[in-house]
């Protein structure tokens, strides 16, 4: 008869309960949740210590997370990817997505998933998810789907492509370095990606058209209607667009780009265009026709400025105060310096009010300008001329240090997924050289950071220790050796699976891989069914983390990107779990005739 947990086995246990109901609930903060159980830990192992330790040794399993190497690759990739953001290095690739995103939502969305799904199996999915996650960001932003919708079902991809391929995943590694210390033949890479690929057909379906559905609208924008700017658009004399019209060009621009002079405007050199639309809209029609919404001798003067004081230029949104001394004045009699107007967003008050329609009229009370300029030009002349600055600054691509962005990121990636290096140095040592470079200032580190994912990840991972050294682990799998001893062959597999997608969910991958891969072997010869598929039962089960945040570090990478609450994961991931165990166990079946 089987004997009881130990105390600190059965609290093990009772804690991660508690633990991932204060997340499902959704009555504290994230944050307080994963301080309160790491505090539960630390004050618990002091007073009550493991047998054989001392009450320090407690302390030091419950903060040892800050410290974590794990932690430490999760910052350091925050810290590249946001390098890649500020750089504007995936612009190009952003355009390119986007081309595909305006044929169809749902035909860029496949495509994505796919491209994520194949990349993950030859490279390491927190790699590939760092490259993609802010181009998805920035296509939410230019008008594809939010990136609340995008980021779940693109990561349950990169999770599924992981576990195709024996080199896919460390934990992947893992289960077969184990697997072979007990005695099974090595597996060749690519010997269980079929049966995956099988499971992968079925699920996509779900991934494509439900998990967008299930998923909330988080982008900023969803809250309150975004501002259209009037500008200007000078277009050069040597524009790829001078000679013909407005109307064929529309393929290249935003959707939400108007032109008030009409669809069969020529389009000659020198000219001066009206043209409204959002900024995110101005900014890439500016970039199609290779044009400006302000004097290029003042575009250069403001370059010049950001690069004398070392400071990045910012567009900032601007409201005319009441004692404004733009009132009346147009934005050519205004005698703008240091800074320029990209786009000005009328305040209409009357019904009666005939002012023209284009960034040329004069400026009243209550315009918002959309201006560019460095942070102390733009503050200077918000004092002196009577204006309101806005929140929803934002910096502009520091484009100079893109290749240079792009080559340390593709260094690091390179080095993690050719086993050179471990993804922890070699994601640390690309963090570094953003800094030295210029490509993140070490004084914006804290925007590239999120409080909440860093303690989420330390909690998650006192959790996983606890449950490991106080034999929680060992006793949950004597437990389940008992009960399978009465199901068919699909049952054990599937049980299989699910004991090791609860592990991973709610433990680490390391602890599921280090305790189901010998219960795989011991139910093997006690049930006299093959190894092979049992251990592949356990491999699939350690990569089946799509229902907690705390499963794997690609799951707390989009927490913050994708706002999203432990319940957002509950809610998509449970169902893809079901998904996948049901199809892999039934693939496992036939494909070794069980």
């Amino acid at each position: 008869m089987m004997s009881l947990p130990s105390a600190h086995a059965a609290a093990s246990i009772l804690l991660a309960i508690l633990m991932f109901y204060g997340f499902a609930s959704g009555r504290a903060k994230v944050e307080t949740i994963s301080l309160m159980t790491i505090g539960a830990i630390g004050l618990g192992l002091y007073f009550f210590p493991l047998p054989g330790s001392q009450p320090k040794d407690g302390l030091k399993l419950a903060f040892e997370g800050f410290g974590h190497y794990a932690l430490i690759t999760i910052c350091a990739l925050m810290v590249m990817g946001r390098g890649l953001v500020v750089t504007g290095a995936l612009d190009p690739a952003a355009r390119a997505l986007t081309k595909l995103w305006r044929i169809n939502h749902l035909f860029g969305l496949a495509i994505t998933l796919a491209l994520a799904m194949l990349l993950s199996m030859l490279v390491n999915d927190t790699p590939v998810l760092v490259l993609l996650l802010p181009i998805m960001v920035q296509l939410a932003g230019s008008g594809g789907m939010p990136a609340s919708k995008t980021l779940m079902p693109i990561n349950a991809a990169l999770l599924i492509g992981g576990m195709a391929t024996t080199i896919g995943t460390s934990t992947n590694l893992l289960v077969m370095s184990i697997a072979a210390d007990l005695g099974m033949p090595l597996l060749s890479v690519f010997h269980f990606t079929p049966i995956v690929l099988g499971a992968a057909l079925v699920a996509f379906p779900y991934m494509l058209f439900i998990m967008p559905r299930l998923l909330p609208d988080n982008s900023r924008q969803s809250s309150h209607t975004v501002r259209r700017f009037l500008a200007t658009l000078r277009i050069g004399k040597d524009s790829a667009f001078v000679g013909k019209r407005l109307r064929d060009v529309d393929s290249n621009l935003p959707v939400d780009i108007k032109f008030p002079s009409g669809p069969d405007t020529p389009i000659e050199g020198n000219a001066r265009l009206g043209i409204s639309g959002t900024h995110a809209s101005l900014e890439e029609a500016l970039r199609a026709f290779d044009a400006t919404a302000a004097p290029r001798w003042l575009i250069d003067r403001i370059r010049a400025d950001a690069a004398k004081a070392g400071e990045d230029i910012n567009f900032v949104e601007m409201a005319i105060a009441l004692d404004s001394r733009l009132i009346g004045l147009t934005l050519q009699t205004a005698g703008l310096d240091h800074v320029a107007v990209i786009g000005v967003d009328q305040a209409r008050r009357f019904q009666h009010e005939n002012r023209e329609c284009s960034a040329e009229a004069p400026l009243a009370e209550g315009d918002v300008l959309l201006m560019m300029g460095t942070v102390p030009n733009l503050q200077a002349f918000a004092h002196d001329d009577g204006l309101l600055m806005l929140e929803g600054a934002r910096e502009m691509p520091r484009t100079a240090k893109a290749l240079v962005a792009l080559a340390i990121m593709g260094g690091s990636v390179a080095l993690a997924s050719f086993g050179f290096l471990p993804i922890a140095i070699s994601a640390l040592g690309g963090a570094l050289l953003m800094f030295v470079t210029g490509c993140v200032k070490f004084d914006r580190v804290g925007r590239a950071l999120s409080a909440k994912v860093i303690v989420l990840v330390a909690a998650s991972i006192a959790i996983g220790k606890i449950i490991l050294v106080s034999g929680a682990a060992d006793w949950l799998g004597q437990l389940l050796a008992i009960g399978l001893q009465y199901l068919p062959a699909a049952g054990v597999l599937a049980a299989i699976m699910l004991f090791n997608t609860v592990l991973t969910n709610f433990a680490s991958n390391a602890t599921a891989a280090a305790v189901g891969t010998p219960i795989a072997f011991s139910l093997g010869h006690k049930l006299g069914l093959p190894v092979e598929p049992l251990v592949l039962a356990v491999l699939f089960g350690c990569n089946l983390c799509y229902a907690t945040p705390v499963a794997y570090q690609t799951n707390m990478l989009i927490m913050a990107e994708g706002d999203y609450k432990f319940g957002d994961y509950i809610r998509t991931g449970v169902p893809l779990v079901v998904l996948m165990i049901v199809t892999l166990s039934g693939l496992l079946v036939w494909k070794y005739g069980l």
